[in-house]
């Protein structure tokens, strides 16, 4: 089993006790990307997750697998497959290839394209 050492000063936790602590979505102007955040307590051994995107009919419209992160805060962008449905939902499920998972963390959210130009991750 491998373990981190702490040199950070932060405690980490056990498989047992690791969990998603936050989840967030911002949906981008396009309509067609969701940006998301999330952060885990800190661990001492490497969990995995399950990201789900589904839209209002409970259809799968994106999905990512993060295989043994090293980091606890994460963000990644999810690209939304087609047409608007709202509301959508995001569940994140956090586990061990070899041992506990947590109950998923969910949250919902709605999608409304803009015409404005997304300045914020390609300024002009």
């Amino acid at each position: 089993m491998d373990f981190f050492v702490s040199k950070d000063g932060l405690t980490r936790a056990t498989p047992e006790e690791t969990k998603i602590t936050n989840l967030t979505a911002k949906p981008r102007p396009d309509g067609r990307r969701v940006l998301v955040n999330m952060q885990i307590t800190p661990f001492q051994k490497r969990p995995s997750l399950e990201v789900k995107l589904q839209n209002a009919n409970g259809e799968e419209v994106a999905s990512t697998n993060i295989l043994e992160t090293l980091g606890f805060k994460l963000e990644f962008t999810m690209h939304i497959r087609g047409e608007i449905q709202n509301p959508y939902t995001l569940i994140a499920k956090l586990y061990y290839l070899e041992g506990p998972s947590a109950e998923p963390y969910t949250i919902s959210f709605d999608v409304y394209p803009s015409s404005e130009p997304d300045v914020e991750n390609f300024p002009e």
